[in-house]
């Protein structure tokens, strides 16, 4: 869909440190959000991406703070999501730097919040985040869950994709709790999936763990890759990812 091919750094956030796990279990410890950034700023990132992913679970706000700090020194659109749950939410993200909100558990709970916030600040604004796990129990193999991966919702992920774009989302963020920071590569057949029904860009999340592994996301119908553990453990930078995807004829910026 897109012309070029854009490569996200993301931030799991926990009480102010980036943190990272495997399935979204087992958090550690992995820096400064705020120096993480502008690292992966300085290597070319095309965004990044900011998840509070305990704002939820713990029923709090998300974090302005490092927002403000970060987008003071990063100039390049920085997607925010954890906690968003109202309009004003989201505008006071706006406010503080953020270019774009995800969100995901308070969409699922009123999903009439989609379209309040594709009406007041644009469909290019919201990110619809879904933390998506396989299942036998959904028409289409796959669900969404909420509060990072640990709530099923028995929605089915490919119908809930669909209506969301309907309410207004401008965007998916299409994370496969299978595969989180498994670094056995992107769940393939779920970023395909969701492709063929989206009419809006596709960011494919969840899996990455070789230069090797970025290209089949974008042969599969991601118009953005995203990734965490290996950009922040320093395996790979930015510019190694987009050199891959160079080699494979694939455009990026």
């Amino acid at each position: 869909m897109s012309i070029v091919t854009r490569v996200i750094p993301c931030l799991d956030v926990a009480a102010g440190r980036v943190v990272k796990g495997v399935n979204f279990l087992d958090l550690r410890d992995a820096g400064d959000p705020v120096e993480l950034a502008r690292r992966y700023y300085e290597q070319g990132a095309d965004e990044v991406t900011f998840l509070d992913v305990t704002a939820t679970v713990e029923g709090r706000e998300t974090m302005y703070e490092t927002v403000t700090r970060t987008a003071e020194q990063v100039f390049i659109p920085l997607t925010v999501g954890g906690g968003v749950r109202s309009p004003d939410d989201v505008a006071r993200l706006l406010a503080v730097g953020a270019d774009k909100v995800g969100v995901n558990s308070a969409a699922i709970a009123r999903p009439e919040l989609l379209g309040e916030i594709a009406d007041r600040f644009g469909a290019q604004v919201l990110v619809l985040s879904l933390d998506v796990k396989r299942s036998p129990r959904a028409s289409s193999g796959f669900v969404v869950t909420t509060h990072g991966g640990r709530t099923g919702t028995g929605l089915d992920a490919l119908d809930w994709a669909k209506e969301a774009i309907e309410r207004g989302a401008g965007e998916l963020l299409v994370n496969s709790i299978d595969a989180d920071g498994t670094k056995q590569g992107y769940d393939l057949e779920l970023v395909a999936a969701v492709r063929e029904l989206s009419s809006v860009p596709v960011i494919a999340s969840g899996g990455a763990g070789s230069v090797e592994d970025f290209a089949p996301a974008v042969a599969a119908g991601a118009d953005a890759v995203l990734a965490a553990s290996v950009f922040h453990n320093g395996e790979l930078t930015v510019g190694d990812v987009k050199a891959a995807l160079i080699a494979e004829g694939i455009a990026v910026r």
